[in-house]
């Protein structure tokens, strides 16, 4: 069945013999019924207990739909529960076999391909080794107003940003202090999916740049990161000469949510890519944003090159995935919704798009999504936000202490990802839909519309932060409510006026704790990320 077979597989195959193996991976047909994981969803009192429902639901809907090709296929096959597929080695007879199946959506090539978006800017990189300069906060904090958020008590505390990427220098005096703290089964912060260990070192530089502008602390010299205080968690997806496959991508944001990430920033994707491709990484991005986790993901850096990518494909994926909130210019065109912010780039001084900023619309008509409708229709406006990407400072990954300028829409990325976590410290319980909107809203507007080339405009830290609401409980009684220390390593007190305490882990399971005279005994619970709830009212504890 050639429809179900795409169309760079279908030509791999004709230069293959039978009996030759391919690397493939198979989309199952079946999806679930997303208005039931919806309203299953809105039972979920946190954002904890959603994720553990929706990520149980998943897997346990792909391990029963994947059962009977799993045993077709045998062992070594790698299952994905967010876009029910499974990623496998397969000859040529035995992929004509399973696209006769009538449980299978579409097969395709299991390929890497280049997708760090480097670009010629033209400027040399320049390595700071500066212990002395303290006090330098770097340009663009200031143009997007964080340094203000920060004054105001919003540093991203607590809250945990995945960078998915070519791995992270965790070993950065910037970063060293405040890594994820993955136990004894993840000792170095994160994992290493290209590799499959638990080592997610960086062997590109990209990784370590862009984790730097999402929380590079100043701890070498020089104040880098929006969100300083931001937990760290480093997945490593591509390889050291900027490659990624789907399955290596997508696999490492199941990991980073399944392990307890608050935010995804990933700087990285595919341009002019496959079908099958596309819609992995759309099915991935719907369950994500089902989970209830933002990712902020770069449009590319293509935007003057539309002899080689052109409108509209243009923006890479998954960055052409739809947002978790629709603006009100695109409710002209709807569609269905996922994860992803798209984030372009502006220059540093001037707030005008960078000249290489990828371009919308895209459309999602040649897909088994079928929607956003281009020519006719106004297809899916790309990007969502802009942030400064033109010479952004940030981390140089060999040397512990040590910075440079880098140049792209990976830059401006993590801006945003940070600026989210800033957003959840604020209020924890955030949905996806609400960050998007708010962080449109309080942009600063370049265009009367939302642009294809800016999206509604550049982002601002501090406005962002202003427009976030507290939790959603009864102020008067939250001022009430005092919680010391936080973070804290034995006994936590509450000050409250008889409410019900209890404590969940990152996975929404309540904890056994001792509650006395208002006193709270953590001395026997693991490191980590608690959500503490007194009556009505939910917090961070650390």
């Amino acid at each position: 069945n050639a429809q179900i077979i795409d169309a760079q597989l279908l030509e791999e195959l004709n230069r293959h013999s039978d009996d030759e193996q391919l690397e493939v991976i198979v989309i199952m047909k079946a999806r679930y019924d997303r208005d039931i994981l919806t309203k299953k969803a809105a039972s979920c009192a946190t954002r904890a207990e959603r994720r553990a429902l929706v990520i149980n639901e998943l897997k346990t809907f792909a391990m029963e739909s994947q059962k009977d090709l799993m045993a077709f296929v045998g062992g070594g096959a790698k299952s994905l529960w967010s876009s029910n597929s499974l990623c496998f080695s397969a000859t040529k007879s035995q992929i004509m076999e399973i696209a006769n199946r009538n449980d299978v959506a579409i097969i395709g090539l299991d390929r890497k391909e280049l997708v760090i978006p480097e670009i010629e800017n033209g400027y040399e990189p320049q390595v700071i080794t500066s212990k002395e300069q303290n006090d330098y906060i770097a340009v663009h904090l200031t143009q997007v107003n964080a340094t203000e958020a920060w004054e105001q008590g919003y540093t991203g505390a607590g809250v945990i940003i995945a960078v998915i990427d070519s791995g992270v220098n965790y070993n950065h005096l910037d970063l060293a202090d405040h890594m994820w703290d993955g136990g004894e089964a993840f000792p170095h912060h994160g994992y290493d999916i290209v590799n499959d260990d638990d080592d997610p070192m960086d062997d590109k530089w990209h990784g370590t740049h862009c984790a730097g502008i999402a929380c590079g602390d100043g701890n070498g010299g020089r104040k880098t990161g929006v969100a300083p205080d931001a937990i760290l968690m480093a997945i490593k997806s591509i390889d050291a000469d900027g490659y990624g496959g789907v399955k290596n991508i997508t696999a490492g944001m199941e990991w980073a949510v399944e392990h307890g990430c608050d935010v995804i920033s990933m700087s990285l994707g595919m341009v002019n890519t496959t079908v099958v491709n596309k819609e992995m990484f759309r099915r991935t991005c719907v369950a994500i944003n089902d989970v209830g986790i933002p990712a902020a993901v770069c449009t590319g850096n293509e935007g003057h090159l539309q002899y080689y990518s052109q409108i509209p494909n243009n923006v890479r994926v998954p960055g052409s995935c739809p947002p978790p909130y629709l603006d009100p210019d695109q409710l002209e065109n709807p569609g269905e919704l996922s994860c992803v912010i798209a984030v372009g780039a502006v220059d540093g001084n001037t707030d005008e798009a960078a000249y290489f900023t990828s371009q919308g619309p895209v459309t999602w008509q040649d897909t088994e999504f079928g929607d956003y409708a281009y020519e006719p229709g106004i297809g899916l406006i790309r990007p969502d936000v802009s942030a400064p990407g033109v010479e952004i400072e940030s981390l140089y990954w060999e040397w512990n202490n040590a910075y440079w300028s880098q140049s792209g829409t990976s830059q401006a990325t993590p801006i945003v990802g940070g600026i989210i976590a800033l957003m959840l410290q604020k209020n924890p319980e955030l949905k996806t839909a609400d960050i998007c909107r708010i962080l449109e809203e309080s942009s600063v507007r370049l265009t009367p519309h939302k642009s294809n080339l800016t999206g509604v405009g550049r982002v601002d830290a501090l406005a962002a932060v202003n427009m976030v609401s507290h939790l959603d409980v009864d102020e008067n009684h939250a001022d009430e409510i005092l919680v010391y220390p936080n973070p804290a390593s034995d006994i936590v007190t509450v000050v409250c006026d008889n409410k019900k305490i209890e404590l969940m882990d990152i996975n929404g399971q309540l904890m056994e704790i001792n509650v006395k005279d208002n006193q709270i005994d953590v001395s026997n619970l693991p490191n980590g990320i608690y959500l503490l709830k007194i009556g009505d009212y939910s917090q961070k504890l650390i």
